[in-house]
């Protein structure tokens, strides 16, 4: 059951939510997710939802601070690491599991992620 902050932040769109994808931005859909995706020439199958899903969780989790790049980095490889961890996660992902992915999972990737200068590849 949503909570009444998650009501008024949503307007009251909280019964629209899709409840395999729980911690989504209200503004997210995965319709939303495969046009991106297509964009980046990625098909999306369980593998991509799952690591869709973990980082919508993890800024869920972390909603009242600024997401660190290293913490979501080994955040991810630890959730993914019985599936190859991080290098499993750049080939879902070949512009980064945290700067695509993000784009895709309709979030804000956190600093230094998209920045070429500091190896990104998105």
């Amino acid at each position: 059951m949503p909570s009444l902050m998650d009501e008024i932040v949503s307007g009251g769109k909280g019964a629209d939510k899709d409840p395999r994808f729980p911690d989504a931005p209200a503004d997210w859909t995965p319709e939303v997710a495969v046009e991106v995706a297509a964009k980046d020439a990625l098909e999306l199958d369980d593998a991509h939802w799952q690591v869709l899903r973990a980082l919508q969780a993890y800024y869920a989790r972390h909603a009242a601070e600024v997401v660190n790049l290293r913490a979501l980095h080994d955040a991810l490889d630890e959730k993914f690491h019985h599936a190859g961890g991080l290098r499993a996660l750049y080939r879902l992902f070949p512009g980064g599991p945290v700067a695509q992915g993000c784009r895709v999972a309709g979030l804000k990737a956190p600093a230094g992620a998209t920045d070429k200068g500091f190896g990104s590849v998105a």
